[in-house]
């Protein structure tokens, strides 16, 4: 068994994982949104880092509101400001999880949208109309069908431009990760409120494949993946730091081909399956949603009852 047991939740029905994993997502949402994660100095900064001083007004704007407010009126309109400016920001990766998600969360009336940042957690360099696009068949399944009225979501794809070169484009996406997590603060990793994985029946996690160099990355954000096993040769993918740097880490996995993995994963961590290693060192921060037949070869498990927390309107 794995050393490090993340929580289990099981459904008889594709339905019930979707519907808990929309649960899961409004959750992560409205903590997000209600109790600002920037109070509190990520890992790996130092007292006197730049982020300590993060949401906070310049003299110039102190001396200008203590002059026509009053100190509490003053932390009032501060505080008011900095929680209209705050953000949900998820990365998701794609295939079946956007079946789950398109499944889950449209049906929804208590998503907000317009507060969304939406990264992807690894992309095929493949045209945006290739039915092999994370991008585009997340765009087709759940966000152009979004009701114009709910708002939009600010969402980051890969450049386009730089599909024959997965280095270049990695460098890209970081680039575009660094604007949206450090462009004001100096941060050695993104912290997102949630990301979601699936997992293919090779063991392979976003676009980190078994036995690959990827897995070793310690540094960089965003990695170029060559030759894939699988699908669409060049790709690429966060970096199993990014991965596990996130506040939240949920997998979502269903059917009956995943499993003989699933089994792997739980039971052989010694293998080092990609999936193992973010169990391992995302450890209290990892969560799977799964049917039963996803989870029917595993032995010794406790599958947890999901309680739902967030409510529809």
């Amino acid at each position: 068994m794995t050393t490090a047991v993340p929580l289990i939740y099981s459904f008889p029905e594709f339905s019930g994982v979707a519907e808990a994993v929309a649960d899961l997502v409004v959750t992560a949402q409205n903590k997000a949104l209600s109790k600002s994660h920037d109070d509190i100095a990520p890992l790996n900064t130092t007292s006197d880092s730049p982020l300590m001083l993060r949401n906070t007004p310049d003299d110039a704007s102190i001396h200008s509101n203590s002059m026509s407010t009053s100190p509490s009126t003053s932390s009032q309109l501060r505080k008011k400001k900095k929680e209209s400016n705050r953000r949900f920001k998820i990365g998701i990766s794609g295939g079946s999880l956007l079946n789950v998600l398109h499944e889950g969360l449209l049906k929804r009336d208590d998503i907000k949208w317009d507060k969304w940042d939406v990264y992807f957690a690894d992309e095929r360099l493949v045209p945006f109309d290739s039915s092999e696009s994370n991008y585009g068949q997340a765009k087709s399944k759940l966000f152009d069908l979004i009701p114009e009225s709910k708002g939009s979501p600010n969402i980051y794809p890969i450049n386009s431009a730089l599909l024959d070169d997965p280095q270049e484009c990695a460098d890209d996406y970081e680039k575009t990760l660094i604007k949206g997590f450090a462009s004001k603060d100096s941060v050695k990793l993104p912290m997102f409120d949630l990301i979601l994985l699936g997992c293919a029946p090779d063991g392979h996690v976003a676009s980190l494949f078994p036995n690959h160099e990827t897995l070793r990355e310690n540094y960089a954000w965003c990695v170029p993946v060559e030759n894939s096993p699988v699908g669409p040769a060049n790709r690429i993918s966060f970096s199993v730091p990014v991965i596990c740097h996130s506040h939240l880490v949920a997998f979502v996995v269903e059917g009956s081909t995943k499993a003989p993995v699933l089994r792997t994963i739980m039971e052989r961590p010694d293998k080092g399956l990609p999936a193992s290693i973010i169990n391992e060192k995302a450890a209290g921060k990892i969560a799977w949603f799964v049917d039963d037949d996803a989870i029917s070869d595993v032995v010794g498990i406790i599958k947890k009852r999901y309680k739902f927390t967030a409510t529809t309107n």
